[in-house]
């Protein structure tokens, strides 16, 4: 007899060995139908396996539906290989590579004598349609290596051929059939293709094989794929949303800043643009100001041989611009630790002068593939909102703690309250002892417990010289973008020779603590631009108020009044134009400016201004004062 525990704890026996789709039958139709896959197994050991997976032994079992995470990757997975499925009906030349599951989707990389076309992407997905609809069963077999190389060979699938002649020859390897249709994979699958129905190809790119530019260019196609209807169709909406708040459009659109080749991953700021970095900057000056930091300022190009001495060179060297100068080779910063090590190496520090708190506006640059730079969200030149603190082995948990409280207030300040936490823990590639490593992770743990708030744990996605808290911020569109970052470090200081002076007059090296909230300020703006849909909030707003006549008569009354607002901070403008009104509202609307004001013959007598908010809110006819009143009002609330 087998037995087969079920996550409620009871158990089902069998005479023999025993398939996930039999468990699931034998607790009735409806779950028979709707199973996916089922995991076998608990904790570490347990795996996901497709519903004809034999059991043979007492173990237990969860059945996965659509309704759990694993069922929409096992759907996503096989939506992949419908896709393939459908090019080799439509394309019988083409030949496969590779089709993994990403977020929220899918792609599959074909190399093909012509580029596709839009047109063939729509043909694509009906033919999918076609062959969902038929409900072909998906079975898997096993092939020794070599004589799956030779199946494949025979195909004319050289990739395939070729990916597998990689695997150990001594492995097997996994085959799945469709129809006429087989791959390699190792799953699972869903057990029929009728259960891929929500689905929808989203766009064509180019990839190199296995992601070398030495290597063909192939033709990616991307694909979402959902377990409802429902799901598609939200996750299709938020995407149109995505693309109205892309901060590359809004950016051209608004004259905030744009990019071209002649410096690639680098941004030329506009006035406007720059405008809403100074509100970013002078914010977060202000917050180091009011928290014990001391601004500093390093130079951009360090010798190479301190980059050695704190491992960045064997860890980091193929992200460093170089430059060489009278036999001496330098590299730009990519970050701003080191430099802030030499600063406080200057002088002799006290263990009274500790904690030491530097801030710095660090401008640093790293070579990022062209491939993955993305406006100003993914750049090759940067500043950080960079800070380090040195401090005793004692005074870790304190700065940490105090440090997420003031990374919450920032975040809401700029209206984000939904953070999520996670910490990544050593990685195999690291410096410094185990006794190190366990004291800083147990620190940055403690410190989350401590600001009661739940944390995940990233194992191994520490950085190589200490671990890291990641601050990651929620968006209006439920998207996740890691900004924040606090790393504790027993390591850099050390390297360098930073030292300070005991309660015994001997000498010790500092932890040093690594942290930034907001990140790059260039990514930091970008999510800020795509959060509002361009809309700032009036504190941000490169132009926050336009003073605008409806005809020549009140120019000089118009000026008077941008002038009196321009006294009191107010970053106005005036549009004194021969135009229509109701153009110019419409056209500084089409701007997001947070306020228009109009001024005519009767405002101009009464020392008056007709108010307009965003979004055509008539707000009526106030006095000039009254809206001074009212737009401070909304600046220091940061409303």
């Amino acid at each position: 007899m087998i037995s087969i525990q079920l996550p409620d704890g009871s158990k089902r026996e069998f005479a023999g060995p025993v398939t996930v789709a039999e468990v699931a039958a034998s607790i009735g139709a409806g779950l028979a139908k709707a199973a996916l896959a089922g995991r076998v197994g608990q904790g570490d050991a347990a795996q996901v396996v497709d519903t004809s997976y034999r059991m043979d032994h007492d173990t237990s079992l969860a059945i996965i539906t659509e309704k759990d995470a694993a069922g929409l990757d096992v759907i996503r997975h096989s939506t992949a290989h419908l896709l393939a499925y459908a090019v080799k009906e439509l394309f019988p030349d083409a030949q496969v590579t590779i089709g993994p599951v990403i977020e929220n989707g899918f792609y599959y990389d074909f190399s093909y004598k012509r580029p596709f076309t839009l047109d063939d992407l729509a043909a694509i997905e009906a033919k999918m349609t076609e062959l969902a609809k038929k409900d072909e069963k998906v079975e898997r077999r096993v092939l020794p290596r070599d004589e799956a190389v030779a199946y494949f060979k025979s195909l004319g699938e050289h990739y395939k051929a070729e990916i597998i002649a990689g695997i150990p020859a001594d492995q097997d390897v996994s085959l799945y059939r469709e129809g006429a249709f087989e791959d390699l994979c190792r799953g699972p699958h869903v057990p029929s293709t009728g259960k891929l129905k929500h689905f929808k190809l989203m766009k064509l790119a180019g990839a190199y094989w296995r992601g070398d530019h030495r290597n063909e260019m192939l033709q990616r196609v991307y694909g979402t794929a959902w377990a409802t209807k429902e799901d598609l169709a939200q996750h299709l909406h938020m995407l149109e949303e995505a693309e109205k708040r892309d901060h590359r459009k809004l950016g051209r659109e608004l004259d905030l800043f744009h990019m071209e080749e002649s410096a690639p991953g680098l941004v030329f700021w506009h006035p406007k643009g720059w405008a809403v970095w100074q509100q970013v900057e002078q914010y977060m000056r202000a917050v180091y100001a009011d928290n014990g930091y001391q601004e500093v300022k390093g130079p951009q190009i360090l010798d190479k041989h301190l980059w050695e001495k704190t491992g960045h060179w064997d860890n980091y060297r193929d992200n460093m611009f170089t430059t060489e100068s009278e036999k001496r080779e330098y590299a730009l910063k990519p970050m701003n630790c080191p430099g802030h090590v030499l600063i406080f190496k200057q002088g002799i520090k006290s263990y009274r002068d500790l904690p030491l708190r530097y801030g710095e506006f660090g401008q640093c640059h790293r070579n990022e593939p062209s491939g993955a730079l993305h406006g100003i969200m993914r750049v090759r030149g940067f500043t950080q909102d960079d800070g380090h603190i040195f401090c005793t082995e004692d005074q870790i948990l304190a700065e940490c703690i105090a440090y997420t409280a003031l990374l919450q207030k920032v975040y809401a300040d700029f209206g984000f309250t939904d953070i999520i936490y996670k910490v990544a823990t050593r990685p195999n590639k690291r410096v410094g002892s185990d006794a190190l490593w366990d004291k800083a992770e147990f620190a940055v743990m403690e410190s989350l417990r401590a600001s009661n708030v739940e944390f995940i744990v990233s194992p191994g996605d520490g950085a190589f010289y200490g671990p890291k808290i990641e601050y990651t911020l929620k968006d209006a569109l439920g998207r996740q973008w890691q900004c924040g970052t606090m790393q504790v470090d027993f390591n850099t200081a050390e390297r360098l020779g930073g030292e300070y002076v005991t309660e015994t007059s001997a000498r010790a090296h500092p932890v040093m603590l690594h942290r930034a909230i907001v990140g790059s300020l260039e990514r930091f703006i970008g999510i800020l631009i795509e959060q509002h849909a361009g809309a700032l909030p009036a504190w941000l707003a490169p132009v926050q108020v336009v003073v605008a006549s409806i005809t020549d008569s009140q120019s000089e009354y118009a000026a008077e009044v941008a002038k009196t607002l321009q006294k009191q901070g107010v970053r106005a403008a005036t549009d004194l134009r021969n135009e229509k009104i109701n153009y110019k509202i419409r056209e500084h609307s089409m701007q997001k400016h947070p306020y228009i004001l109009v001024v005519g013959d009767k405002e101009k007598a009464n020392g008056a201004v007709a108010v307009r908010a965003r979004g055509n809110q008539d707000l009526g006819v106030m006095s000039v004062d009254s809206f001074v009143q009212k737009i401070s009002s909304d600046i220091s609330l940061r409303a």
